[in-house]
């Protein structure tokens, strides 16, 4: 039996720890209050700092981004911080512009993670859309990852990234077997610019995708602290806690912890 614990840093950082390693998702480091330009005029303020400063984590051994042009995803004061944690698993473009210590993946590509002592874990990258039909040209490439390796007991371990459903994301239920899933909420839109079209999933999105891929756990993320996100935990908790599998839903606030058996 294999036990992850997965700390809620704030948006959509985490750390897991698994296997003998301590891998971090989505490093956002920087203090509040600095607003963020995302392109062709959208922005974002930071309206909450880390609930865990970079300097209080300990050692990292790899860390998942899942894009490096948005501000939310991966921040100036983690950028710099990237090349003193290991590996960065990243998009093939986000590789190239980070530098050597980074693994480009596209959707359906896989790296492998090993040391002695550790478990070895396949890192699987899987498909994301980062807005509606057609925005790929300006909303640039997206991944999220699946971990697996040797003894899960639930299936793998699905980071999402930020994506909304679509029929690529559909996928990942009939090509991966899910045990836990690191859900990346939000309702991101920016209303002053393209109205009500929605770059990150709103939690009846992500109620669905819950059901389709049916995982043993969910731990909600990238939901709090920015002011693009459109919906935080209270509204999106009340539909998720509609669905028939709810009781699988587990909602742990920045600076909180769960372990779960994966």
């Amino acid at each position: 039996m294999t036990q992850a614990t997965i700390t809620h840093i704030g948006g959509p950082t985490a750390l897991i720890e698994v296997g003998g390693w301590r891998i971090l998702t989505d490093p956002t480091f920087d203090p509040p209050g600095k607003r963020y330009f995302f392109g062709w005029g959208t922005t974002s303020r930071k309206l909450a700092g880390p609930s865990v400063p970079a300097a209080e984590l300990g050692p990292i051994d790899a860390v998942l981004v899942s894009h490096h042009h948005h501000g939310d995803n991966l921040d100036p004061s983690a950028r710099d911080l990237l090349p003193t944690w290991g590996t960065t698993y990243t998009t093939k473009k986000a590789a190239k512009n980070l530098g050597s210590h980074c693994v480009g993946l596209a959707a359906w590509d896989t790296a492998t993670l090993e040391a002695p002592g550790k478990e070895t874990i396949t890192i699987t990258a899987t498909p994301c859309r980062h807005g509606p039909a057609g925005s790929e040209p300006i909303t640039g490439p997206v991944v999220g990852f699946s971990l697996s390796w040797a003894g899960q007991e639930n299936g793998e371990l699905w980071v999402t990234g930020d994506t909304v459903l679509y029929p690529a994301l559909r996928e990942v239920a009939s090509r991966l077997e899910v045990g836990t899933m690191l859900l990346h909420l939000g309702s991101v839109r920016f209303r002053y610019l393209s109205g009500w079209f929605r770059y990150t999933m709103d939690a009846r999105e992500g109620r669905e995708l819950v059901e389709l891929v049916a995982p043993a756990h969910v731990v909600p993320v990238h939901y709090e602290g920015w002011s693009h996100f459109q919906q935080d935990r209270g509204p999106a908790e009340k539909v998720l806690a509609e669905s028939p599998l709810a009781d699988r839903i587990h909602w742990i606030d920045p600076g909180e912890a769960v372990t779960l058996t994966v």
